[in-house]
């Protein structure tokens, strides 16, 4: 039975759906159509799939956000390898690095390569068209799969269909590709539209291990080299697999369709493998923006997407989303709202592609807004920030069962620990002792100390922290069992 592999590319950011999406917290750990997060619902996506051999999804992030897809992935029962960027170098290296992991199996398995946070409802129907084409995979072509475009989008790009493949098809199954086409104007998106042969590119991609690598040298050898470089001095730290940050840095940054697969619509006559299209309609979505989310998402008689503690009257196609408050929207139409602990944002969905102004604007001013949430995730739990003032901050802090932060030490705050709910394990100084629900205890300022959680259930306490800077960066980390130095906060 041929094997194939689930490659999840997680290495976006996704600012236009700020406030949900943040830099460290991106849209694809979000669970913006269900219970599952973007990412969780790709990797289920191959579940089930028959007459194939579905292995261990392999996963590519970055380093910001590893023990949340960890996380994640324990949450769904699922085990899988975790490959780590040191940098962001765009699909074509992020590939790459997948395959090189792939290549230690000895059946050299059919990779189908997936972006993390893109939605596809109908997940019967994707099943079947990758089914389709895992047989022009096995014979050494590489798939890519083509959106039947519903309007003359501008915000895609399109890949042109040729001959059917096999030529004496009558059957619309699948097409050499022609051409690949960047982000047109309306003009041309609308020439697109009406050729009928045009797809929107869904950056999904199918094809042999070998037949990537091969393809790599060939194309941008440069890319593979710098990748194998990187590989061959990898480490294993925990759940993830670390690259060489010194030997990757030095690669080249291109994505999957320049590097490769514009090369294979021109060149058909060279040592290449050959490029098919198979077109795709099963409720795709990039969910680039606001608008395109909304577009997915089950909506009422009049339009409304409405989410968490929402009030509205009198409203049309309106996407409302809450998080911490009530929000109430009267007479208003085609327009998004979204509200989170720390931001509000308000547009037209028509204007929901300038979002990504505003994140710019508060990359430039240093605001904490772009980069994280309220609520902040880390590898031992989470944290809330309640309140903050001159001197002093207030947070909720969870700790996950069996978990424990790093033994630490701050130069410039003193902190105040009042148990909630659960029992912690303190290490204060040369001390460790119980701290009980409706206890507290005092970390003075400079002093060696250590939370844990040795309970079965989550230790949810009140931080009170005071002194002259609370920056997260006031840590000195001494030991983490989960690997962190100085540059993971907490």
């Amino acid at each position: 039975m041929q094997s194939l592999i689930p490659v999840v590319l997680s290495g976006g950011s996704g600012t236009r759906l700020w406030p949900l999406s943040r830099e460290k917290y991106p849209k694809q750990l979000l669970p913006l159509t269900g219970e599952d997060s973007l990412l969780q619902a790709t990797v289920r996506r191959m579940d089930g799939l028959a007459n194939v051999e579905v292995g261990a999804p392999l996963i590519v992030c970055n380093e910001e956000y590893r023990f949340v897809i960890a996380e994640q992935l324990r949450l769904m029962g699922k085990r899988g390898t975790i490959v780590l960027e040191p940098a962001g170098r765009n699909t074509a290296p992020a590939l790459t690095l997948a395959a090189l992991a792939a290549e230690q199996e000895k059946s050299d398995p059919i990779l189908l390569v997936m972006p993390a946070d893109h939605v596809i409802v109908d997940v019967q129907k994707f099943q079947e068209v990758v089914s389709s084409g895992i047989g022009f995979a096995a014979q050494g072509m590489i798939v890519t799969f083509g959106v039947i475009p519903e309007s003359p989008e501008t915000g895609y790009g399109y890949i042109q269909a040729g001959q059917p493949v096999p030529p004496e098809s009558s059957k619309d199954h699948a097409y050499r590709i022609v051409r690949f086409a960047e982000k047109p104007d309306v003009a041309s998106a609308k020439t697109y539209l009406d050729a009928g042969s045009y797809f929107w590119n869904s950056g999904l991609f199918m094809m042999r291990t070998s037949v990537w690598l091969s393809s790599m040298e060939i194309c941008r050898n440069d890319i593979l080299a710098a990748c194998r470089n990187a590989w061959t001095h990898r480490s294993v730290d925990g759940d993830f697999i670390r690259v060489k940050k010194e030997e990757f840095a030095g690669c080249p940054s291109d994505s999957i369709d320049y590097a490769v697969m514009e090369r294979i619509a021109v060149d058909r006559e060279s040592s290449l493998p050959g490029g098919i299209v198979i077109p795709l309609s099963a409720g795709w979505s990039d969910v680039g923006a606001w608008d395109s989310l909304w577009k997915v998402l089950p909506k009422n008689d009049s339009g409304n997407v409405a989410q968490g503690d929402v009030l509205l009257h009198d409203c049309r196609n309106m996407l409302v989303m809450s998080e911490h408050r009530l929000v109430a929207c009267v007479g208003t139409e085609n327009m998004v709202v979204i509200e989170t602990p720390d931001a509000v944002l308000v547009a037209p969905l028509e204007k929901a592609q300038d979002v990504k102004q505003i994140v710019d604007n508060l990359k430039r001013e240093e605001r904490p807004e772009g980069q994280l949430h309220r609520k902040v995730f880390r590898p031992w739990g989470s944290y809330d920030g309640i309140d903050i003032g001159e001197r002093f901050q207030v947070k909720r802090i969870v700790v996950k069962p069996g978990a424990a932060l790093s033994l630490q030490m701050h130069h410039h705050r003193a902190e105040h620990w009042i148990v909630v709910r659960g029992t912690a394990q303190v290490t204060r100084g040369d001390t460790s002792f119980l701290v009980s629900e409706n206890e507290s205890t005092f970390i003075p300022l400079g002093t060696r100390h250590r939370l844990e959680n040795p309970g079965c259930v989550p230790l949810e306490m009140i931080e009170v922290q005071s002194g002259s800077y609370l920056g997260e960066d006031d840590i000195v980390r001494f030991d983490d069992i989960y690997g962190r130095d100085q540059r993971d906060q907490r």
